[in-house]
C-alpha cells in the first residue's frame, strides 16, 4: 500500500504544477486585460474635449486654463532624463481667475555645466493660457530619498508636502503642459508602458509549464502502465 502512494506521489505533484500554472497563466490574461481596459479609458480621456474648470476631472482629461505663474512656488524634480541627457522637470504653480491654484507640470529642462546651480526658467509675467492634462501623482513611488524635496530640488511630487512647503492650496492633481513650447522648456510626455504584451508573455508561459507537466504526467503513466502489463504478463 505504501509503495502505491510513494509511487503516485509524482503524479500527485505534477497534476498539482499542471493546475497551479493553468491559474497562474490566468491571472496573467487576466491583467492584461485590465490593462487593456486601462488603456481604453486613457484614449477616452484624452480625446474628450477640453475644459476650464480645474476640478473633479479623470486622469487624463485634457484641461485648458487661464491664469498667472506664481513663480515662488517653482520646484525642479531632479534625475529626470530625456534622450539620454539629465535634467529637470519644472513645475510651477498656477493661479486662475477664481483663486484656484494648480502646480503644473511645464517641461524638461537640463541640467547644464554646473549642477550647483539650477536652470534659468523662462516664465512669462501676466496672464497665460495653459493646456495640458490631468495627472494624479503616484502617492508614494519607489524612491531612496528620505524626503520629497529639500527647498526647490525634489525628488517626486508629494502634493502634501508641497502644499506644507509653499503655503499655497494647489488642487490634488498635476497639469502636463502639452502646448507648443515658447519658454524653452521641452514637453515630451511619454504615454505610460501598460506593459500588456509582457503579461501575455508571461501567460504563454505559464501554460506552456502547464502543458509541460500534463505531457509529462501522460508520458510517465504510460510507461509505468506498460510496464505493469509487462510485469502481470511475465507472471
Amino acid at each position: 500500500m505504501r509503495m502505491r502512494v510513494m509511487g503516485a506521489m509524482p503524479y500527485v505533484a505534477g497534476v498539482l504544477v499542471c493546475v497551479l500554472t493553468i491559474q497562474l497563466g490566468l491571472w496573467q490574461t487576466r491583467r492584461a486585460e485590465e490593462k487593456l481596459a486601462l488603456g481604453a479609458r486613457i484614449e477616452a480621456a484624452a480625446r474628450a474635449p477640453s475644459v476650464t474648470a480645474a476640478t473633479g476631472l479623470a486622469e487624463w482629461q485634457p484641461v485648458r486654463l487661464t491664469g498667472e505663474w506664481l513663480t515662488a512656488g517653482m520646484i525642479f524634480l531632479d534625475n529626470r532624463v530625456q534622450h539620454g541627457q539629465p535634467g529637470y522637470h519644472v513645475l510651477t504653480p498656477l493661479k486662475t481667475a477664481d483663486g484656484t491654484v494648480v502646480l503644473v507640470k511645464r517641461g524638461w529642462t537640463g541640467i547644464g555645466l554646473d549642477r550647483s546651480r539650477l536652470p534659468d526658467v523662462n516664465t512669462p509675467d501676466g496672464e497665460v493660457v495653459v493646456a495640458g492634462r490631468v495627472r494624479y501623482p503616484e502617492p508614494r513611488p519607489y524612491t531612496l530619498a528620505e524626503a520629497p524635496g529639500e527647498g526647490v530640488r525634489w525628488q517626486y511630487v508629494d502634493l502634501a508636502a508641497y502644499r506644507a512647503w509653499s503655503k499655497l492650496p494647489v488642487l490634488g492633481m498635476v497639469v502636463e503642459q502639452t502646448d507648443s513650447s515658447t519658454d524653452g522648456l521641452i514637453r515630451d510626455w511619454p504615454r505610460p508602458d501598460l506593459g500588456v504584451d509582457r503579461h501575455r508573455g508571461y501567460a504563454v508561459q505559464w501554460f506552456g509549464l502547464a502543458a509541460l507537466s500534463a505531457g509529462l504526467c501522460g508520458w510517465f503513466g504510460w510507461r509505468r502502465w506498460r510496464q505493469d502489463g509487462r510485469s502481470q504478463n511475465d507472471a
